[in-house]
């Protein structure tokens, strides 16, 4: 995992494990690699691992079984959902608007530039 210089790898991590329940690669009610896979996996310490599933448990995200592991809370993808989308209309979408004034780019162009990409 390529981790960014301007957000803390916390974060960039719970934004990874996000985008696994979002796209479904990781189910609700299934395991998660554990804090130990996950920082083998994307080259990390493992206390900076616990600190992201530390938050995802405590926004009902992920559980844990003694014994087994983490696991996807049932509702997972609606919370995150919204998680995500609080985010977007008061981080991101900010951000946007200002580069957009800045560079003189109209909503039509985004809007067009949309619809043309390739997915």
């Amino acid at each position: 995992m390529e981790f960014k210089e301007n957000k803390p790898i916390y974060l960039q991590i719970i934004d990874f494990c996000f985008q696994k329940i979002l796209k479904k690669d990781w189910m609700e009610e299934e395991r998660i690699p554990s804090v130990r896979e996950l920082a083998v996996s994307l080259e990390v310490n493992p206390n900076t691992v616990m600190r992201s599933f530390e938050y995802m448990q405590a926004e009902g995200v992920i559980y844990t079984k003694r014994g087994m592991g983490y696991f996807v809370e049932k509702n997972a993808f609606n919370i995150i959902l919204k998680l995500q989308r609080k985010d977007f209309f008061e981080e991101v979408l900010p951000e946007t608007f200002k580069a957009m004034d800045l560079l003189h780019v109209s909503i039509e162009e985004v809007v067009e530039n949309y619809r043309e990409r390739k997915i």
